[in-house]
């Protein structure tokens, strides 16, 4: 039991009771209790066993009782009680775009329509067109976002891929039987979506049954695909596939790198193999019948004359052909990053204090911090009007003072208007130390409109970075209609940086296109786009995105030491 489950059982709790159409401050206070559990820092069960929940501010008795089942029984009658009361597949057309619980009730209500499924067929029928909140248009959006789920179904976000194989990693690490075990496949290549986790681990061979029956057995394991000494693939509760393989020793680098993939790669690692009269599988490199000695995949590229090349590479994608004349560039590491510039305050829609933020910042090394709030047009976010932003700079000017060792920038997120512009005057935008610039409405413009409009902001004498370049949302909003190597091109010659957004919903601009970025001279921002102190840590999400695009320290904006990032933001 842990606070992630927890906090998704009282968000179900919130949806259903919606549903329902119950009293708009109960389920209100579901939500937060969600939200609060989610982003505790302290063990929540720790506090169950102390009886300290009710310490907790939003924590009220009703939920304190209902945490405290769930902790100590595993279950909450409660919750069950809810999903008899409603159709299962109610909680399923909430995931559609679009669908809050007003209308699914409304759909439920006068259409009996109870899963994604019906819906579909209502749409086709044309049974929306008529019905009270809904209408033509409405109905056509619906179906469009059917099709787009249907086509991620099945795949993850690669933060979740990496949380889940970190924690079965961490317990199979417990068993003394394990020798070396690692995360494989596209997770370990750092794709931006993943379908299912790899795992390679070595061992003795007497020991494998021991460790396939603990595999097997892990809490979360809901059924069990297929299970022998040497492959286990579980399915977990949240909808993932896990593959173990065990190896001995003497295999295991080859088996990490042959897991690892990609394909393409792998096909290409064994046609050179094959024109150097040896051959390459997941077992070893064999000249004949005889095993060349590879106690590393370091070693394993070195018998093919080739540099080490990084997992994230791994996409033969000119890695084979650099990697044979030494040309493999030393990638971006996390302790290249000296600093972030995409953080938000409570200013507008962030969680904490700047000052927290920037106490934050200090305690992982950093030479700077910037805050970018944003501007006056995103009103949903509690954009920043005039006079907030003279207040917010008094506040940052005091914080300089309070800790001089580490440099706070005044910045800001303005949005990109519709004729390009941005969203201050000349004036107000001279305040700033730097601007990122960003879309966040009008997102269906035709290809040419948009390359206009992003070409006008990158043009603006105030611009630094380019925030979240394309626009996606990954597995739920595809990129809006742009000429993206036009505004590379067009950033290379203004001096504009863009941002690796990332957020692991962004993680946007994508590793092909920093490749090409990086090709044209531009400055790459690794930035975490933060709502919380938390949120800074998705630098790392960011930084699977630059290593994949070679980038090296030297490509990166915020690799920069403070005074050459100040000299760049100046222009």
């Amino acid at each position: 039991m842990d606070k992630g489950y927890i906090s998704q059982v009282l968000e179900e709790i919130g949806m259903l009771l919606e549903l329902k159409g119950d009293n708009p401050f109960k389920i209100k206070a579901y939500y937060n209790g969600a939200r609060i559990v989610e982003l505790m820092e302290e063990d929540i069960v720790l506090y169950v066993k102390e009886g300290r929940l009710g310490e907790i501010k939003g924590i009220g008795k009703a939920l304190e009782d209902k945490i405290t089942e769930l902790v100590e029984t595993g279950n909450l009658e409660f919750y069950q009680q809810l999903k008899e009361e409603l159709p299962a597949g109610l909680l399923s057309l909430l995931q559609i775009p679009g669908l809050g619980a007003k209308k699914v009730r409304e759909l439920y209500q006068k259409l009996d329509i109870t899963s994604i499924e019906e819906l579909q067929r209502a749409c086709s029928e044309n049974r929306l067109v008529d019905l009270k909140g809904f209408g033509e248009k409405s109905q056509k959006k619906i179906l469009e976002s059917i099709e787009g789920m249907k086509t991620v179904e099945g795949q993850h976000l690669i933060s979740t891929g990496i949380h889940i194989a970190e924690m079965i990693i961490g317990q199979l690490r417990a068993l003394r039987e394990i020798r070396d075990i690692s995360v494989a496949g596209s997770i370990r290549r750092r794709k931006e979506i993943i379908k299912d986790i790899d795992i390679v681990a070595s061992c003795h061979t007497e020991d494998r049954e021991k460790i396939m029956n603990f595999f097997a057995g892990l809490e979360m394991v809901t059924s069990v695909i297929a299970k022998g000494n040497t492959k286990t693939s579980i399915a977990l509760n949240m909808g993932l596939n896990v593959d173990l393989r065990l190896v001995s020793l003497e295999e295991y680098p080859h088996a990490l790198q042959h897991f690892t993939g990609s394909k393409e790669h792998n096909t290409a690692l064994r046609h050179r193999a094959k024109g150097m009269g040896l051959k390459v599988n997941e077992y070893g490199i064999f000249r004949d019948e005889e095993r060349l000695l590879a106690e590393n995949e370091a070693d394993l590229y070195k018998i093919l004359k080739l540099q080490y090349i990084p997992p994230e590479l791994r996409e033969n994608n000119g890695e084979l052909e650099a990697a044979d004349e030494y040309k493999i560039p030393a990638l971006i590491e996390l302790e290249d990053i000296k600093g972030v510039l995409h953080v938000h305050s409570q200013y507008s829609d962030g969680k904490n204090k700047i000052e927290e933020l920037v106490v934050a910042a200090i305690a992982k090394g950093f030479q700077y911090i910037g805050i970018s709030d944003h501007s006056k047009s995103a009103f949903y976010a509690g954009g920043l009007k005039e006079s907030d932003i003279i207040k917010q700079h008094r506040e940052i000017e005091a914080l300089r003072e309070k800790y001089p060792n580490i440099s706070i920038l005044k910045g800001i997120e303005s949005d990109i208007l519709n004729d390009g512009a941005l969203d201050y005057s000349d004036e107000v935008l001279s305040s700033f130390d730097y601007v990122i610039g960003s879309i966040h409405s009008g997102f269906t413009m035709s290809k040419e409109a948009m390359t206009e409009r992003i070409s006008r902001a990158i043009k603006n004498k105030h611009l630094n970075i380019l925030g979240h370049a394309t626009g996606r949302l990954l597995l739920s909003r595809k990129a809006y209609e742009l000429d993206i190597e036009k505004i590379i091109d067009l950033c290379a010659e203004y001096k504009v940086a863009i941002e690796i957004n990332s957020n692991p919903r962004r993680l946007d601009l994508d590793w092909i296109r920093c490749k090409y970025a990086k090709e044209k001279g531009v400055m790459l921002a690794i930035e975490p786009d933060a709502h919380r102190v938390e949120g800074i840590d998705d630098i790392c999400y960011g930084l699977g995105v630059a290593r994949k695009g070679w980038l090296e320290a030297k490509d990166v904006l915020n690799s920069s030491n403070v005074d050459r990032l100040k000299e760049f933001l100046r222009k």
